[in-house]
Protein backbone atom coordinates (compact mmCIF):
# COMPACT_ATOMS: atom_id res chain seq x y z
CA UNK A 1 0.00 0.00 0.00
CA UNK A 2 1.35 3.41 -0.92
CA UNK A 3 0.75 5.75 1.99
CA UNK A 4 3.17 8.66 1.77
CA UNK A 5 2.28 12.22 0.88
CA UNK A 6 4.37 14.90 -0.73
CA UNK A 7 5.41 18.31 0.46
CA UNK A 8 5.58 21.48 -1.59
CA UNK A 9 9.19 20.70 -2.59
CA UNK A 10 8.34 17.21 -3.90
CA UNK A 11 10.08 15.38 -1.06
CA UNK A 12 8.09 12.78 0.82
CA UNK A 13 7.02 14.18 4.21
CA UNK A 14 7.41 10.90 5.99
CA UNK A 15 9.77 8.04 5.40
CA UNK A 16 8.41 6.07 2.50
CA UNK A 17 6.99 2.66 3.20
CA UNK A 18 9.52 -0.12 3.09
CA UNK A 19 9.36 -3.65 4.27
CA UNK A 20 11.23 -6.88 4.25
CA UNK A 21 8.90 -9.55 5.47
CA UNK A 22 10.24 -12.53 7.38
CA UNK A 23 10.84 -15.71 5.46
CA UNK A 24 7.56 -17.36 4.55
CA UNK A 25 6.95 -20.75 6.12
CA UNK A 26 10.50 -20.96 7.46
CA UNK A 27 11.86 -21.50 3.95
CA UNK A 28 14.92 -19.39 4.64
CA UNK A 29 14.23 -17.18 1.62
CA UNK A 30 13.59 -13.52 2.44
CA UNK A 31 10.44 -11.92 1.12
CA UNK A 32 10.77 -9.17 -1.49
CA UNK A 33 12.08 -5.72 -0.61
CA UNK A 34 9.39 -3.09 -1.18
CA UNK A 35 9.63 0.70 -1.38
CA UNK A 36 6.70 3.02 -1.99
CA UNK A 37 6.17 6.77 -1.98
CA UNK A 38 3.97 9.46 -3.50
CA UNK A 39 5.29 12.42 -5.46
CA UNK A 40 3.91 15.67 -6.79
CA UNK A 41 2.61 15.25 -10.33
CA UNK A 42 5.26 17.51 -11.88
CA UNK A 43 8.51 17.09 -13.82
CA UNK A 44 10.37 17.67 -10.57
CA UNK A 45 8.33 14.95 -8.88
CA UNK A 46 9.22 12.52 -11.69
CA UNK A 47 12.93 13.30 -11.24
CA UNK A 48 12.59 12.87 -7.48
CA UNK A 49 10.95 9.46 -7.95
CA UNK A 50 13.85 8.32 -10.15
CA UNK A 51 16.44 9.56 -7.64
CA UNK A 52 14.62 7.89 -4.72
CA UNK A 53 14.51 4.56 -6.59
CA UNK A 54 18.25 4.70 -7.30
CA UNK A 55 19.02 5.61 -3.66
CA UNK A 56 16.82 2.78 -2.37
CA UNK A 57 18.48 0.25 -4.70
CA UNK A 58 21.90 1.41 -3.42
CA UNK A 59 20.70 0.80 0.15
CA UNK A 60 19.61 -2.68 -0.94
CA UNK A 61 23.05 -3.50 -2.36
CA UNK A 62 22.66 -2.44 -6.00
CA UNK A 63 24.98 0.56 -6.58
CA UNK A 64 23.91 3.37 -8.94
CA UNK A 65 26.25 2.16 -11.71
CA UNK A 66 24.89 -1.41 -11.61
CA UNK A 67 22.85 -2.75 -14.52
CA UNK A 68 19.79 -3.14 -12.30
CA UNK A 69 19.97 0.41 -10.96
CA UNK A 70 20.46 1.92 -14.43
CA UNK A 71 17.56 -0.09 -15.86
CA UNK A 72 15.24 0.74 -12.96
CA UNK A 73 16.20 4.44 -13.21
CA UNK A 74 15.19 4.44 -16.87
CA UNK A 75 11.93 2.59 -16.20
CA UNK A 76 10.98 4.85 -13.30
CA UNK A 77 11.94 7.95 -15.29
CA UNK A 78 9.82 6.98 -18.30
CA UNK A 79 6.78 5.74 -16.36
CA UNK A 80 6.83 8.70 -13.96
CA UNK A 81 7.22 11.18 -16.85
CA UNK A 82 4.21 9.58 -18.56
CA UNK A 83 2.19 9.77 -15.34
CA UNK A 84 3.01 13.47 -15.09
CA UNK A 85 2.47 14.29 -18.75
CA UNK A 86 -0.45 12.04 -19.70
CA UNK A 87 -1.95 10.76 -16.44
CA UNK A 88 -2.02 13.97 -14.42
CA UNK A 89 -5.26 14.89 -12.71
CA UNK A 90 -5.15 18.33 -11.03
CA UNK A 91 -4.71 18.03 -7.28
CA UNK A 92 -3.61 14.38 -7.44
CA UNK A 93 -0.10 13.01 -6.93
CA UNK A 94 1.38 9.91 -8.51
CA UNK A 95 2.82 6.98 -6.60
CA UNK A 96 5.85 4.80 -7.11
CA UNK A 97 6.25 1.26 -5.84
CA UNK A 98 9.52 -0.61 -6.31
CA UNK A 99 9.83 -4.31 -5.48
CA UNK A 100 13.04 -6.35 -5.62
CA UNK A 101 12.54 -10.07 -5.21
CA UNK A 102 16.03 -11.57 -5.14
CA UNK A 103 14.92 -15.23 -4.77
CA UNK A 104 12.73 -15.05 -7.88
CA UNK A 105 15.17 -12.78 -9.72
CA UNK A 106 12.55 -10.12 -10.55
CA UNK A 107 12.48 -6.35 -10.01
CA UNK A 108 9.14 -4.61 -10.52
CA UNK A 109 8.39 -0.91 -10.97
CA UNK A 110 4.81 0.33 -10.58
CA UNK A 111 3.64 3.89 -11.17
CA UNK A 112 0.11 4.80 -10.14
CA UNK A 113 -1.68 7.89 -11.44
CA UNK A 114 -5.24 9.17 -11.13
CA UNK A 115 -6.10 9.01 -14.84
CA UNK A 116 -8.15 6.08 -16.06
CA UNK A 117 -6.90 6.40 -19.64
CA UNK A 118 -4.72 3.37 -20.39
CA UNK A 119 -1.29 3.87 -21.95
CA UNK A 120 -0.96 3.12 -25.65
CA UNK A 121 0.27 -0.24 -26.84
CA UNK A 122 3.91 -0.46 -27.87
CA UNK A 123 3.00 -0.40 -31.56
CA UNK A 124 1.20 2.91 -31.04
CA UNK A 125 3.94 4.19 -28.73
CA UNK A 126 6.64 4.42 -31.41
CA UNK A 127 7.17 8.01 -32.50
CA UNK A 128 8.27 9.03 -36.00
CA UNK A 129 12.05 9.26 -36.41
CA UNK A 130 12.07 13.07 -36.37
CA UNK A 131 9.77 13.48 -33.33
CA UNK A 132 11.24 15.06 -30.20
CA UNK A 133 9.32 12.79 -27.83
CA UNK A 134 7.15 9.70 -27.84
CA UNK A 135 9.70 6.92 -27.45
CA UNK A 136 9.29 6.28 -23.72
CA UNK A 137 7.06 3.22 -23.87
CA UNK A 138 9.13 1.83 -26.74
CA UNK A 139 12.15 2.04 -24.39
CA UNK A 140 10.14 0.43 -21.60
CA UNK A 141 9.07 -2.36 -23.96
CA UNK A 142 12.65 -2.91 -25.09
CA UNK A 143 14.17 -2.90 -21.61
CA UNK A 144 11.52 -4.69 -19.54
CA UNK A 145 10.99 -8.43 -19.53
CA UNK A 146 7.30 -7.62 -19.56
CA UNK A 147 5.12 -4.61 -18.82
CA UNK A 148 1.49 -3.57 -18.83
CA UNK A 149 -1.21 -1.64 -17.05
CA UNK A 150 -4.46 -2.26 -15.24
CA UNK A 151 -7.16 -0.13 -13.63
CA UNK A 152 -6.79 0.81 -9.99
CA UNK A 153 -9.77 0.71 -7.68
CA UNK A 154 -11.37 3.16 -6.96
CA UNK A 155 -9.72 5.46 -9.53
CA UNK A 156 -6.71 5.62 -11.76
CA UNK A 157 -4.39 3.04 -13.22
CA UNK A 158 -1.18 1.20 -12.45
CA UNK A 159 1.48 0.98 -15.14
CA UNK A 160 4.11 -1.62 -14.30
CA UNK A 161 7.30 -3.07 -15.72
CA UNK A 162 9.35 -6.07 -14.64
CA UNK A 163 12.91 -7.03 -15.36
CA UNK A 164 15.21 -9.86 -14.51
CA UNK A 165 17.85 -9.30 -11.85
CA UNK A 166 21.25 -10.37 -13.14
Amino acid sequence: MLTDTTSSDDNPRRRASERRAPAAGGSGHPEPLVFGAQFRSSPRGARQARHCAVRRLAEWGHPPASDLSCAVALLVGELAANAVRHGRVPGRDFALRLTVDEPSGIARVEVVDASETPPPTTAAAQAPGDAESGRGLFLVDTLATRWGSHPRDPIGKIVWAELKIN
